[in-house]
């Protein structure tokens, strides 16, 4: 990797645990929404015993990296490191008063900010350490459980603290604002722009493609199959649009064969021309 992508990823890592770190200063731990993983530790901690959150995150954090570094050979390497200091440092740091009095716009934009945060962190092959590295320990001990149960498993126990010294309401702010967290990572990670996958089996291959290329400027793939039935050979077209030439391509197919077998199904990222 050269230089210049090196400086791109951790300017990401600057800009992603800073608007982490302004979800959880503006908007979740002054209502009391602990969404799990370490954050939500550090918040609940706060609120019992006034201990700064970030200082909470570090003391965590720390011995994780260095059991981490030694049983797991660094593989989370050093902008895990930064990243996770970074967002301790920028918690405490920024001294930012809560921007709403309702936990119902604190819960989605708390959710929304630290989404976002995560997922450029992770865009740029970094993480902020915590219980994502927690999990990657316990399993490699013990492989036969998923670091997505783990991951579960810590959440839940984080939420139910939460309840139990706070209250079910603020538990349930914060399952919403999991789920939120996780949709927005998924939106940075995968991208914004949406495609349909199409797999159209046809007698009329050649004339739906043309049409294809000529009012929707879009490639296409004619694929060999076969019918398990009938043994006939059959042509199957490929092609990947985006969401607003989905209704055209179906109004394209009905008019050159109204018995075409067509399957739609969603694509999570396209790369190359045209995408």
């Amino acid at each position: 990797m050269n230089r210049k992508h090196v400086i791109i990823d951790y300017i990401k890592i600057v800009i992603g645990t800073l608007l982490a770190a302004i979800s959880l200063v503006c908007f979740l731990v002054p209502h009391k929404i602990a969404p799990g993983g370490v954050s939500g530790i550090g918040t609940v901690i706060y609120h019992l015993f006034n201990v700064p959150v970030g200082v909470t995150m570090l003391v965590i954090n720390v011995p994780l990296l260095i059991i981490g570094t030694k049983k797991l050979g660094g593989k989370f390497g050093l902008r895990t490191i930064v990243a996770t200091i970074l967002l301790s440092v920028f918690t405490d740091a920024l001294k930012l008063p809560s921007l709403t009095d309702s936990p119902v716009l604190a819960t989605v934009y708390g959710g929304l900010f630290m989404g976002v945060g995560l997922g450029i962190v992770l865009s740029a092959s970094a993480t902020t350490g915590g219980t994502d590295l927690f999990a990657k320990l316990i399993h490699s001990s013990f492989p036969i459980v998923s670091m997505g149960f783990i991951l579960f498993l810590i959440d839940f126990l984080v939420v139910l603290t939460a309840a139990i010294v706070f209250g079910p309401d603020e538990a349930l702010y914060a399952f919403i604002c999991i789920f939120i967290i996780a949709k927005m990572i998924d939106l940075i990670q995968e991208g914004i722009e949406s495609a349909k996958a199409f797999f159209i089996i046809t007698d009329h291959a050649e004339e739906i493609c043309d049409k294809i290329l000529t009012d929707l400027d879009r490639g296409a793939t004619i694929l060999m199959g076969k019918g398990a039935y009938t043994m006939e050979n059959k042509d199957v077209i490929l092609c990947v649009v985006n969401r607003i030439q989905v209704v055209r391509l179906k109004q394209i197919i009905n008019d050159i064969d109204k018995n075409a077998f067509v399957i739609v199904s969603d694509v999570k990222e396209v790369l190359g021309e045209g995408f």
